[in-house]
């Protein structure tokens, strides 16, 4: 009997492995990130997730990069399906996003490139709301369609199109002249 009784516990407890391994999902500081995405007609897995420190002690934020299923993560400022998630540990007003992004943006592309992508900057800027702690912004590029914003989950304008456009946007994070080298190499999968 005891050897039964062995038996059946182990099969329980394999079983239950079994049915958690393909629920896997990404924790960093607390906060979870599901292991992958559905954009589109794309399912997009997670690569790297990191933690964002603002003046080296201060945890800003958290976020996952998800890039399409077969996809190099190197290959992920190429005109290929991406995603950025980050979520927030303190309050930020909108207007500070904007003017992040215009700083950073500035530094990836030469001036040429950013008086082109001005207006669809701008568009950007504007759909930026505040967060509090908890929010959770998402940044979606599918080529062909465009690059949205979600907040929470919930799109923010409509996706604003161009790989050039996204390329700029995603250069924030992961460009040559990312705002924090760190986070970018955490998001890369090089932690």
């Amino acid at each position: 009997m005891p050897t039964r009784k062995l038996l059946t516990t182990s099969a329980i407890i394999l079983t239950i492995l079994f049915l958690t391994a393909g629920a896997q999902s990404a924790e960093i500081e607390g906060v979870v990130f599901e292991d992958s995405v559905q954009a589109g007609n794309e399912r997009l897995t997670v690569r790297g997730t990191g933690l964002y420190r603002y003046l080296k002690f201060i945890k800003a934020y958290v976020g996952a990069l998800y890039v399409a299923e077969g996809e190099p993560t190197e290959n992920v400022m190429a005109d290929v399906a991406k995603r950025l998630e980050l979520e927030y540990f303190h309050a930020i007003e909108g207007e500070d996003f904007g003017s992040a992004t215009n700083k950073v943006v500035g530094k990836n592309v030469d001036g040429q490139t950013l008086e082109k992508l001005r207006p669809r900057i701008d568009e950007q800027n504007a759909l930026y709301r505040s967060v509090q702690p908890g929010d959770r912004y998402a940044l979606t590029y599918l080529p062909g369609r465009g690059t949205q914003l979600t907040l929470n989950g919930e799109p923010l304008g409509r996706p604003i199109p161009g790989a050039e456009f996204a390329f700029a946007i995603f250069a924030m994070w992961l460009g040559e002249n990312p705002m924090n080298t760190s986070f970018k190499q955490q998001l890369m999968g090089a932690q």
